[in-house]
């Protein structure tokens, strides 16, 4: 799977933004999805999953209420919602795909497959 995330820019806070992470491969719609963000300086943190059939979500407690995670397993593709958007939540985003079955993993170790990120700026 090859994943590629784009939608990132710059925002004010209090603004939204959607990010888009548009994968190729037959096996998409096996793979549960994940968001993760990295910020300078720091490790990289979970934001949210989506089982492969979108049964089942998780965020991170930072981002509850504010972002939210969809896909459409039709065009290959999975969604980041982000809206109240705060100064830091300014970080480089991935989108990732992980195989295990029957498991949404919110730990970045279990995903395979990585997107290049896109770099959410947030000014206050």
């Amino acid at each position: 799977v090859q994943l590629q995330a784009s939608g990132g820019g710059l925002v004010q806070a209090g603004g939204s933004l959607r990010l888009s992470c548009a994968a190729s491969g037959r096996s998409f719609s096996s793979y549960a999805m994940g968001w993760f963000r990295q910020a300078p300086g720091l490790e990289r943190e979970f934001v949210a999953a989506i089982s492969w059939r979108s049964d089942s979500t998780y965020y991170a407690d930072s981002v509850k209420g504010r972002f939210t995670i969809s896909r459409d397993n039709a065009k290959n593709a999975v969604y980041l919602q982000m809206s109240s958007l705060k100064p830091e939540d300014t970080a480089v985003y991935y989108c990732a795909a992980d195989n295990t079955r029957g498991v949404v993993n919110r730990d970045w170790r279990w995903y395979e497959y990585w997107g290049q990120g896109t770099l959410v700026t947030v000014s206050s």
